[in-house]
């Protein structure tokens, strides 16, 4: 497509001319078609894919629609790489994922820091299997803390309205179900978004020195059954080269698919996985169960209802510079 668009040449009698700022849009996104490439190949190699998800998961996740004002309506501004907001509790390890990426915006400075965000977490999750998010760039990016979030801004206890596993719930629900909603529905999402989105924890990790929500640490020694060094935890069921470590909530951590679903509400919990109340709910709570069970059935359903959530969560709060442009297809 970029080649085309350089080569083209106007008909004497076409008024059809490429203006100035079309061919500065062509430059722009031939640096984005550049940049993604980069970012897969390097995820790919790095078997970073679960940490990309969150970054940009928390950077977003702030979202209050009942805010207008830009940016402290919170959402995908990339306001997560200053302080206070990246030393926020739930935030814990995610410094690792900016310094990931600050080589990648060296290289290519034209990508806003709210595109390279989310830009990675779609490459993760295509890297490992996932379907292909419709993302759309643009977003203007924050320029500095002030961007960021108070702790109890969306009335939440701290974590500037990002989720709770466990209780106590910080928005102050006595059931994790109701937990959900409050987090998500502030957001704008649905019940099939919530099930939907929680369905990424197929791949990732938690770590006792991170979240301190399991007793599974780094290194080998500290790791649980499935993350141990040289497990064939990949899609493509090689081991690759990864940090060992921490505990899973399913056993190939590193494929996206719809194993989350499938083993989670099994009646033995598999003691080597993470089953939180907050994953439980998902198939406890009687208006989430038909969306687990669907989910568990079909992974193309699964697919196509994550991609959604997915591209919704990634533009949530987001200003894109005049209306937001997307990539060719590859």
């Amino acid at each position: 497509w970029l080649k085309q668009f350089s080569q083209f040449k106007p008909d004497a009698r076409s008024k059809c001319v490429p203006s100035v700022f079309s061919l500065k849009m062509a430059g722009k996104i031939q640096q984005y078609v550049a940049c993604k490439k980069a970012l897969t190949q390097f995820i790919g190699k790095q078997n970073c894919a679960p940490i990309m998800v969150r970054l940009a998961w928390h950077d977003s996740g702030n979202y209050d629609k009942r805010i207008s004002e830009w940016p402290a309506c919170g959402g995908a501004n990339g306001s997560i790489r200053f302080e206070p907001e990246i030393n926020y509790g739930a935030n814990a390890g995610l410094a690792k994922g900016l310094k990931y990426l600050e080589p990648v915006k060296a290289k290519f400075p034209g990508v806003s820091w709210a595109d390279l965000i989310q830009m990675a977490s779609a490459c993760a999750i295509e890297v490992t299997g996932g379907p292909k998010i419709p993302m759309k760039y643009g977003r203007v990016e924050a320029a500095d803390s002030s961007a960021c979030p108070e702790e109890t801004s969306r009335g939440t206890g701290g974590n500037a309205g990002l989720p709770d596993a466990m209780a106590p719930f910080g928005c102050g629900a006595q059931d994790a179900p109701t937990h959900l909603r409050n987090i998500f529905y502030r957001m704008g999402f649905d019940d099939e978004g919530i099930v939907a989105l929680s369905g990424a924890h197929t791949i990732g990790r938690a770590f006792k020195e991170r979240s301190g929500t399991v007793e599974y640490g780094y290194g080998d020694k500290n790791a649980s059954k499935y993350t141990k060094s040289g497990c064939p935890v990949r899609h493509d069921a090689t081991s690759g080269d990864y940090m060992p470590g921490g505990k899973s909530w399913t056993e190939k951590w590193l494929s996206f698919d719809n194993s989350y679903f499938t083993t989670l509400a099994e009646k033995q919990a598999n003691p080597e996985l993470i089953r939180f109340p907050t994953d439980e709910a998902l198939f406890q709570d009687e208006k989430f169960r038909p969306y687990f069970e669907k989910f568990a059935a079909s992974q193309e359903d699964f697919f196509e209802a994550y991609s959604r959530a997915h591209k919704k969560l990634s533009e949530l709060g987001a200003k894109f510079e005049d209306g937001g442009f997307t990539l060719p297809e590859e």
